[in-house]
């Protein structure tokens, strides 16, 4: 049973940071792309940041570009994001997904985690 638990999230102030986790556990052949979603009340899931099953390339929406870095650790089979300067409009539920390949002949698919809130407010 293959599963993505995030954790790290929370209430912060406005300009705090918080560093969210996201380990993904089970039987798998290999991970490639990771990456975190979220999504906001009344708002649909969007993109904010994915990195490469190498680690060398990044990806990031504009509105978190110089704030929130991702990073991963293939050996603990982990990708994170750290968030700085946090703002308002940053709250919503944030989701992690990953490629994963199961077996050596099986095509890469995605899976997603639960998600953990992040609410920033004063």
């Amino acid at each position: 049973q293959v599963q993505l638990v995030e954790s790290g999230g929370g209430l912060v102030q406005p300009g705090g940071s918080l560093r969210l986790s996201c380990a993904v556990s089970g039987s798998i052949f290999s991970i490639y792309t990771m990456g975190w979603y979220r999504q906001a009340p009344g708002k649909q899931r969007e993109l904010v940041a994915t990195v490469t099953r190498g680690g060398a390339t990044f990806t990031y929406v504009d509105s978190v570009k110089g704030r929130f870095t991702i990073s991963r650790d293939n050996v603990k089979n982990t990708v994170y994001l750290q968030m700085n300067s946090l703002q308002p409009e940053d709250t919503a539920v944030y989701y992690c997904n990953a490629d994963l390949q199961l077996e050596l002949l099986q095509p890469p698919k995605t899976y997603w985690g639960q998600g953990t809130q992040v609410t920033v407010s004063s």
